[in-house]
């Protein structure tokens, strides 16, 4: 079939562009670039903006045509087109033939080589597994409460007994350890729970106790484990956008218990869809700083320093209360308690 892309998808929405400040290309752009595997949407809009998020607006795209983007490929052909004086992007079809003409491509079966937004390989866990368990996930209501054969540890393959599966409408579940609290570094109020993914398991009897099989076991199951329902697996498109609304969101864990974070980290926020956070959010990471002073006589003095900017964060996986985002962009490690806030 002959695929004539028209659009890229990444960045804001057109209706901010206008209020936004002008758009700026990096220092001697390229006029073109042939997209290859491996290449993100993020890493090419860098070749030509110096705000890769806002490649929308010199597409001079909707928020519609944000919303359902069209697809690019590697062999597809961006241009940069300063001609009218106001810089555009548009695409090109493919060259082929001798002659050098651009001519549409055929393509004798759809390609599944899809250009990401940003690399799926850092994000891919966290989007198949449960992050986050917040209390409308009925946390403790599904247990394993004994495995067959009495054994102690559960792996791969092996059957156990759940109690709390009311009815075999669902089949797929999460197993999971609960983890630390994920509180809010401001009110110290207890937002959602950091869940431990175990395994996958797949109900094959019903009742009290259920009865179930591991399908996936990432660490070892045991009783007091539990368990909540499998989401059926979702193909998203990441367009990002600026925050439709104002997102005042504080940082409040750095996946994996560390203290400190940066460029490719995965923060927890404060906000998700409650507060209108959507995937595909890009938001700016700042720091409000206090200068400390301690004068001759050990006196102790502090001074505000103005808040600073230092990088920006995409939101890829939210829940009600809680967000996920990468840090794509940092000049300086992240920290908890540090702002979030529309770019």
């Amino acid at each position: 079939m002959v695929r004539i892309i028209s659009a890229l998808i990444l960045a804001v929405t057109a209706a901010c562009a206008s209020a936004a400040e002008p758009l700026t290309l990096v220092d001697n752009p390229p006029d073109r670039h042939i997209v290859v595997k491996g290449d993100t949407l993020w890493g090419i809009s860098g070749k030509f903006l110096k705000q890769p998020w806002r490649w929308p607006e010199i597409w001079r795209m909707n928020k519609e045509e944000i919303k359902n983007p069209h697809l690019i490929y590697p062999g597809d052909i961006i241009l940069l087109d300063t001609s009218s004086g106001s810089p555009r992007l548009r695409m090109a079809k493919r060259v082929t033939g001798k002659d050098g003409k651009v001519q549409p491509t055929v393509y004798s079966s759809p390609t599944q080589q899809v250009i990401p937004s940003i690399p799926p390989n850092v994000i891919e866990p966290f989007i198949s597994q449960p992050l986050i368990v917040e209390a409308s996930d009925r946390i403790g209501a599904v247990k394993i409460v004994a495995a067959q054969e009495d054994r102690m540890l559960l792996g791969g393959g092996d059957t156990f007994y759940a109690s709390g599966i009311l009815d075999g409408k669902t089949e797929k579940w999460h197993v999971f350890r609960k983890g630390k609290a994920l509180k809010d570094p401001e009110t110290g109020a207890i937002l959602a729970y950091e869940a431990f993914f175990l395994g996958n398991a797949q109900l094959t009897k019903p009742g009290e106790p259920a009865t179930l099989r591991v399908t996936l076991a990432k660490e070892e199951m045991a009783r007091g484990d539990e368990l909540i329902p499998a989401p059926p697996p979702e193909i998203i498109t990441y367009a990002p956008r600026r925050p439709e609304r104002e997102v005042a969101a504080k940082v409040m864990s750095i996946y994996g218990g560390v203290q400190e974070g940066g460029a490719t980290s995965v923060v927890s926020l404060t906000q998700g869809k409650n507060d209108g956070l959507e995937v595909g959010h890009v938001v700016a990471l700042f720091r409000k700083r206090i200068a400390v002073n301690i004068d001759d006589n050990g006196i102790r003095s502090e001074t505000p320093v103005p808040e600073e900017r230092y990088g920006l964060a995409f939101v890829f996986r939210v829940f009600d209360g809680v967000a996920y985002a990468l840090v794509v962009e940092s000049s300086k490690s992240v920290i908890i308690g540090d702002s979030a806030r529309n770019p």
